[in-house]
């Protein structure tokens, strides 16, 4: 090839990455319903801009969506509906969508009881034949569990299948006499399931094999759990794309827990504050790698209100202070990231408004504030994924 060809080619790919990059997206925010919100809010992104159209393209009905998530397809989507014995519903509960596109609007296609309180998250397994539901519970007794719903092929919801309890450490005695779980994540090679307890101040383990029980997919593993601090209160985690390492918000303490992951076994080896002069006035809750796993960002609310930016360690996965971010609100309780990185998009729940974060892709840095909108209590945001 000639190098005025190679030159056309490599111009032909590079104005092509630009238009895809520039093609508009959707972004889902979800919200603790009551008079001035309805549920899921479905909105256009300008990725060149940076900006949210305030306009809604349509509005999901459904209680308490406090976290979102989608089936590997991209498909369908999945809500927990947080409710509890204080909710006009008591009775905690899991929704699945058959989400709409452009013009298309999205419709409910299941809702199953997660035979539990306030369940404040969910994950999708890698195959798609379960959606693992962690209910939080307010209450410090039974308090929380994880729940295992099977996924039809059309994205339907089944009858919880499985209930896995924890016993709690009871080292606070305000927020851990009762087991709260808080996340659930699987390995990427999807032979373990991890399940955050914050009331237990342990990570659980669980082997994932459906094979041998579709009644009962997790067993617990042969290291059954990971023990973290007393007091400590882990809330999130996640994997790095090999699978080698994870990450884990710790919310009552305010850090981040760097986790080496070897068949089915967390170890930790580095922990480091979010926010190094204080010690009191954390609630550290969301936590995401770029798309690269070159940095990592991780929000702490309480009294702090940021978003702390690292650098991570190709070879051991350990993290290095990049940049404290004020969140622009108060409660910042989840983000998202761009698909193109260029952006963050921050859901401070308390002050009530999102916010777009200017970000360089190269040095992991965020930059200027782009856009505040107000939004009620909004609880999780996540971009739309493209189907596969």
């Amino acid at each position: 090839m000639s190098l005025r060809s190679a030159l056309l080619a490599w111009s032909l790919i590079m104005s092509a990455a630009a238009a895809h990059a520039a093609e508009p997206t959707e972004l889902l925010v979800g919200c603790y319903t009551g008079a001035q919100c309805k549920g899921i809010g479905r909105y256009r992104f300008d990725p060149a801009a940076g900006r949210i159209d305030p306009h809604a393209l349509e509005t999901i009905a459904t209680d308490n969506p406090s976290w979102l998530t989608f089936s590997a397809d991209g498909a369908h989507l999945f809500a927990v509906n947080e409710n509890g014995p204080a909710s006009p519903d008591p009775v905690g509960r899991a929704s699945s969508f058959a989400l709409g596109r452009g013009a298309k609007h999205s419709r409910q296609l299941s809702q199953a009881n997660t035979l539990g309180d306030d369940p404040a998250h969910a994950a999708a397994s890698l195959d798609g034949r379960y959606l693992f539901v962690s209910n939080y519970s307010g209450a410090q007794s039974p308090g929380g569990s994880l729940a295992v719903l099977p996924v039809g092929a059309d994205g339907r919801l089944g009858a919880t299948v499985q209930v896995l309890g924890h016993r709690a450490s009871q080292a606070d005695r305000e927020r851990q006499l009762g087991p709260h779980v808080h996340a659930a994540a699987q390995s990427p090679d999807g032979r373990y399931v991890f399940a955050a307890d914050l009331g237990a101040d342990k990570v659980y383990a669980y082997r994932y094999d459906p094979a041998r029980s579709a009644e009962r997919p997790l067993l617990a593993a042969a290291t059954p759990w990971l023990e973290l601090p007393p007091g400590s209160g882990p809330r999130h985690l996640r994997f790095a794309a090999d699978g080698r390492h994870a990450y884990l918000t710790l919310e009552m303490s305010g850090e981040i827990v760097v986790l080496d992951h070897d068949e089915g076994r967390l170890t930790a080896t580095q922990t480091l504050a979010l926010d190094p002069g204080r010690r009191d006035g954390n609630a550290a809750a969301a936590l995401h790698l770029s798309a690269d796993g070159r940095f990592l960002y991780v929000s702490n609310r309480g009294e702090d209100n940021h978003i702390a930016a690292f650098a991570v360690d190709p070879g051991d996965g350990r993290l290095r202070p990049l940049q404290r971010r004020a969140s622009e609100g108060r409660g910042p309780r989840e983000f998202a990231l761009a698909p193109d990185g260029r952006f963050v998009v921050v859901a401070n729940q308390h002050s009530g408004n999102l916010v777009v974060i200017a970000r360089d892709p190269a040095s992991g840095e965020l930059g200027e504030t782009v856009q505040t909108l107000p939004m009620v209590s909004p609880s999780d945001v996540k971009f739309v994924p493209a189907r596969r």
